[in-house]
Parts: C-alpha cells; structure tokens; sequence
C-alpha cells in the first residue's frame, strides 16, 4: 500500500513535466498572445518552467507540498486564459475548451490534495526526514483515514 501515492504522483507529474517544454516553442507563445496573455513572451516560458519544478517535485517527492502549490498557481491562471471555453465562437470549439477547462480544475483538485496530504512514505520528503512517516500517519488520521502499518 505504500507505493500507492508514489504511483498517484507519477501518473500525476508526467502531464506537467512533458507540456513544460512546449512552453518554450514560439507556436505555444503565438498561440498565448492571440488568447490575451500580456507579455506572452516572457510568461509563457515562466509558466513551463513553474510546471516542469512543480512536476518534477510531485514526481520525486521533494518538497512535494511546495510543488503541488506551484501546479495549483500554474493551472489557475492557464484554465482562466486558454481555455475560456465561454468565449469560445463555435460548438466543437466550446465543447473542446470546457473539457480542457473541467481537466485543469479537476488536476488543482488533486494539486490541492498533495499539497494537504504530503508525498506519502515512498519520496524524498520521507528519506530526508525520518519523522516524515509519523506525521504523514497523524495527518491520515486526522483526516479520517485508516493508519496505514508497513
């Protein structure tokens, strides 16, 4: 049961860490700039890079709670700008915007969950420190979960 959150979080991370790069291609900041986003040169690169820490932290479980909170300040801004699915001109182009829009706040959702909850026992955070267990444990209970025994 243990590697059930390293999994979560691996399934999790990948989205973030491999559309990072895409933020960099002049076509992504064109596309940025023609949705509005002021100084899309500048903030679109900025924002791949907050998605590749972000990911990368959630992914190995390294100041896991911090990387889950830069996700969230990725993907609020992003789902607002890109994906305003209500100013959308035409059907499929609405129906497609709404999906993208309903994934981003569903992935804040468990953005959220990871910062609260912690990377779980299989990360960085728990090699590093080794009362990273028992508060990981009080936190569960504290939630309502079941302790969870090695």
């Amino acid at each position: 049961m243990k590697y059930i959150a390293f999994v979560g979080r691996l399934l999790f991370s990948i989205l973030f860490i491999v559309a990072s790069a895409g933020h960099f291609s002049p076509q992504t900041i064109d596309a940025a700039a023609r949705h509005g986003v002021p100084l899309a040169a500048l903030l679109v690169p900025v924002s791949g890079v907050i998605a590749l820490t972000g990911g990368l932290s959630v992914l190995v479980g390294f100041r896991t709670r911090f990387g889950a909170l830069l996700l969230v300040l990725f993907l609020i801004p992003v789902s607002l700008l890109m994906h305003n699915f209500w100013a959308a001109a035409d059907p499929a182009t609405y129906q497609l915007e709404q999906a993208m829009f309903m994934k981003n706040i569903t992935m804040v959702g468990g953005a959220l969950l990871i910062a609260y909850f912690g990377a779980g026992p299989v990360s960085l955070d728990a090699f590093v420190d080794p009362r990273h267990e028992e508060r990981h444990a009080q936190s569960t209970l504290i939630a309502g979960a079941p302790a969870q025994t090695r």
